[in-house]
């Protein structure tokens, strides 16, 4: 795995998008607990975790002005924008001819369109600063009736290799994260058909504590034996 620069997250000003659930709200925590200030994207203020600084910004990604509402957050509040946590997502399952056009807009609009939009809205103001996209297993091992979901993080993932050349000369760093099936409860919550019997998930815990360790020590690529070999370690 690729190493930058380490990071102090002490005073880091970072939007997470997906703060509201399980994985983000998790990230969110950890990135409290060292001291970064947060902007809380999310569905439902309610599920929002509790952090000692930090401002919440509910909508849907997929809205037109989500994006720059959480970078005027950041920079109003706290006058700066050092991170951005892209942990926000939706699964549907079952073959392609099965998915109708709603679910293929949702889910391309919530894993890879609605990121986008909000990483155009915050490079301008990431110079030295940091960015983690959380792809999927399925970007580097795509899975059959998971067609969408494979196709949608993949974008991603790719999303995270271009641009990581291109914000280089800014000394932005680009992490992109490819766990394994985590224990999140999102494929409980598909938008489309039903998930298959999958295996054990990793508790999400350790998903986030990798994240935010792979943060600090400046690394670019978070493949899903990262977390395979750092649950064998706390095992």
């Amino acid at each position: 795995m690729s190493k930058g620069r380490p990071r102090d997250l002490s005073g880091a000003v970072v939007i997470v998008a997906g703060s509201t659930g399980v994985l983000g709200g998790g990230i969110a925590q950890r990135l409290d607990e060292r001291g970064a200030r947060l902007v809380l994207l999310g569905r439902d203020e309610a599920r929002a975790p509790s952090v000692r600084d930090g401002v919440p910004v509910m909508g849907d990604l997929r809205d037109d002005d989500m994006a720059q509402r959480a970078v005027e957050a950041a920079t109003s509040r706290f006058g700066r924008l050092d991170g951005v946590v892209n942990a926000a997502g939706v699964v549907a399952f079952g073959p392609l001819e099965a998915l109708d056009d709603a679910v293929l807009d949702e889910m391309f609009a919530v894993n890879t369109i609605g990121p986008l939009r909000l990483l155009r809205a915050a490079v301008p103001h990431l110079e030295d600063g940091f960015i983690v996209n959380l792809s999927a297993i399925v970007a580097d091992m795509p899975t059959a009736n998971m067609l969408a979901y494979s196709a949608s993080k993949a974008a991603l993932s790719a999303a995270s290799t271009a641009l990581r050349l291109e914000l280089r000369r800014r000394r932005v760093s680009v992490l992109d994260v490819r766990p394994p099936h985590a224990d999140t409860g999102l494929d409980e919550r598909p938008i489309a058909g039903h998930a298959p019997k999958l295996p054990a998930g990793l508790p999400p815990s350790v998903v986030a504590d990798r994240i935010v360790a792979a943060i600090e020590s400046g690394e670019t690529d978070l493949p899903s034996e990262a977390f395979v070999r750092q649950q064998r370690r706390a095992g």
